[in-house]
Order: C-alpha cells, then structure tokens, then sequence
C-alpha cells in the first residue's frame, strides 16, 4: 500500500555520479538533473507519475571541499541506501500541531531552497526531527507552496514500498499520528524498501 499523499523518496549514495551511473545500469532509466541545495549536496531524479518521484541525492560533486551537508548526514554514508521519503502536506502548521496532539512530534518546520539546472529558484517548507537512526521509516511532511514541483521526468513504476522495523506497533503508532498510511513488517533492523518496475525488470532499493 503506497500513501496517496507520497511526495518522494530519499536515496542517498556516498558519490552521486557513481550512484546515478549505477541506478541508470540497473534501471534502464537515466535519471534527470534535479539541481543543486545550498549547504553541499546535489540531487538527480526519476518520476514515479505526475505526482511523485525519486530522489538521488548526495554530495555536491562542484562544492567546495568541506562544505557543510545540512540536509542528511552523508559524512558517514559508505553505500547507497534508501534513508526516508516524504509526504504532503497543504496546511504543515497544521500537520504539526495535529501530530503533536497525537504523540507524535515531526520536528521543526524548515525552508529548504535549490536551483535547477535553468537557474529557477525551487522553494518549500518541510519538517526536520533530530533523531540518530540512519533510516527514518515515518515520513517527513513537505509543503511545496507556490513552487512548482518537479516534473517533466524521466519515469518508471513504483510497485511496493514498505518499511521493516524491530517494533511495528510503536511505528504504525507514528504513522497514524500523521494519519500516513504505509506497509510494516517486523525484522531485526530499521530499512525502507521500495520496489521499481522498470525496462529491466523489478530492482528493489533498500
């Protein structure tokens, strides 16, 4: 079960041309510049259908040595992995506040910024929750305002996504707090895993 409301995936890779190279040789599909976000990280993209996508993100390879990476901790990164993903929000205040009342805190809301290639300015709102985990099964929520969202993408299906997790109860409790709707099951470690239909055949991304 996908949530209506999926804004777009978070897969993360230590080098982001090597992991796009990868992704297109296994895919069958190339992925399109997204752009660049201030603070050192750059980001390549796949559409799901007009309303989600994916998102290859990793260090900036034209920034400066040693620049800050704000957005995810990719410092420690020593494989590409699948670290979160996103969800829409229309009112984020709201979300936060409704969340919140239901024991779940989402963390504060943010503005984030990037250019695309074309030089136009993206800009939206999303939540940041501090939390040490590497992989971050609930959902930030994003906002995107009057920004118009990605789109025009190279494309590819998205036929599961699901979320594994040591406690199952404690995160759907999370899920529903945001009133988010995703499949559990229980394992050893916290992953998300998403399987692709593309030209080569299914590819999971975990």
């Amino acid at each position: 079960m996908t949530d209506p409301r999926l804004d777009h995936l978070v897969y993360a890779v230590p080098d982001l041309l090597g992991g796009v190279a990868d992704f297109a040789e296994r895919t069958g599909v190339a992925p399109a510049v997204g752009g660049r976000h201030p603070g050192g990280t750059a980001n390549y993209l796949v559409g799901f259908g007009e309303s989600s996508y994916l998102e290859i993100i990793g260090p900036d390879p034209e920034a400066a040595a040693g620049l800050q990476r704000p957005i995810f901790d990719l410092a420690t990164l020593s494989e590409p992995r699948l670290i979160t993903w996103a969800v829409r929000s229309a009112d984020l205040d709201k979300s936060v506040r409704q969340a919140r009342e239901q024991g779940y805190d989402p963390g504060d809301i943010e503005p984030l910024s990037r250019r695309t290639p074309d030089g136009t300015l993206l800009e939206w709102r999303l939540t940041r929750r501090e939390d040490p985990e590497p992989v971050q099964p609930v959902p930030f929520l994003i906002d995107w305002g009057g920004t118009t969202r990605p789109a025009g993408l190279p494309r590819l299906g998205l036929s599961a996504f699901g979320a594994v997790h040591p406690e199952p109860g404690a995160l759907r409790r999370d899920l529903a707090a945001l009133g988010v709707e995703l499949d559990v099951t229980e394992g050893p470690e916290i992953a998300l895993r998403a399987v692709l239909d593309t030209p080569l055949g299914p590819v999971t991304l975990t």
